[in-house]
């Protein structure tokens, strides 16, 4: 008996250096990604509001920060991948080089430049809530990285975030109706990041606000009409989203009774929710699917962490966590510039379990 306990322990213990082993490797290639396109000007998408001719100008000149990956948002959450990373992963040799790029980026004088844009004329809607939710996301994840550079970082991007907190604040209680789509302009995703952000950096205010209008927004839906989905260029999934989301604000057994009425999920490994395919990875659009199956992944497993430990449809959850995540990680790669510009944060998130561990 003794000898088949030490099989065991030994056992998880080479799994659990395997898997070690393997998240390093994927982070290693997730950095990559990053590092090839936060400083890559061309091919931009800017989502520019001008006012006079004055106000044309490249990307690098609007948005000195985050002008790379091809737009604002997809940038932001870039240099949050490397952030993370190189806080996770502080001996490895990727490490010294997202320092370096995050050094350029988060200069004191560049991220000045980006709250003088922002407070432009015409762009009181700039980013929102999808960029917006990501630059929390990026400056809760400074708020507790122990690096002497990331703590001036911290204080460098602090006007930026107190510029697009206070659009939040104003924003979220006129907001009547949540936007239930598959893509940037989803309530229920932003609104996560945004509660994440406000539980990491202390800010009861905003936490109560945002909390109180997920319950208004959320607490009373029912079947949701999860065999609609996906949308053709969905990257974000409206029914997965919402119930991740509703788990950050219910204990275990509310949850599990509003999960009940809101999903129809089986009490065992039964084959549900297979992942979406994605038929062109070199169509920006098509390829928005190997998003949609990255984040349903880590959805899965956010809703599975809220229920309580012997709720039966765990196991039925997870099972679909882990083949979304299978098929989602094969187009993370520098084939195609179209993915290769974001997937790699959305893959980070997810190896990373930051939806679960929020600090």
């Amino acid at each position: 008996m003794n000898q088949l306990l030490l099989f065991f322990c030994l056992l998880l213990f080479v799994l659990d250096l395997t898997h070690a082993s393997d998240q390093k490797i994927n982070a290693e290639n997730f950095a990559k990604l990053a590092l090839d396109c936060v400083h890559k000007e061309y091919p931009n998408k800017i989502s520019h509001t001008m006012q006079s001719d004055e106000d044309v100008m490249p990307p690098r000149q609007l948005t000195p920060s985050f002008y790379g990956c091809y737009d604002w948002h997809s940038s932001v959450h870039g240099h949050w991948l490397l952030t993370r990373l190189a806080k996770l992963y502080p001996e490895s040799e990727l490490a010294p080089k997202a320092i370096a790029a995050l050094e350029i980026s988060f200069s004191e004088e560049n991220l000045l430049e980006e709250s003088i844009y922002v407070s432009g004329k015409g762009r009181k809607a700039f980013e929102r809530p999808y960029g917006i939710a990501w630059l929390l996301q990026l400056a809760a994840e400074l708020e507790n990285w122990d690096h002497a550079s990331a703590k001036e970082w911290r204080e460098n991007i602090r006007p930026l975030e107190e510029i697009l907190v206070s659009r939040v604040v104003e924003w979220l209680p006129k907001l009547t109706y949540p936007v239930r789509s598959g893509q940037h302009s989803q309530t229920a995703f932003a609104l996560g990041l945004m509660l994440d952000w406000s539980r990491t950096t202390k800010n009861n205010d905003v936490e109560t606000l945002i909390r109180n209008r997920i319950l208004e927004f959320f607490s009373g839906d029912r079947q949701c009409p999860i065999h609609y989905e996906p949308s053709g260029a969905d990257f974000l999934s409206p029914c997965l989203a919402e119930a991740d989301l509703m788990r950050r604000v219910m204990s275990p057994s509310e949850f599990a009774v509003w999960l009940n009425d809101f999903l129809d999920i089986p009490n065992s490994n039964t084959t549900w929710l297979e992942p979406a395919i994605v038929s062109d990875r070199s169509d920006p659009k098509l390829a928005h699917i190997d998003g949609l199956n990255l984040s349903r992944a880590w959805m899965l497993e956010g809703i599975a962490s809220g229920l309580p430990p012997k709720d039966l449809r765990i196991i039925a959850l997870s099972a679909a966590a882990a083949e979304h995540q299978e098929s989602g990680l094969i187009g993370v790669n520098n084939e195609f510039y179209e993915g290769g510009h974001w997937l790699g944060s959305f893959a980070t998130y997810l190896v990373t379990k930051r939806g679960i561990n929020i600090q």
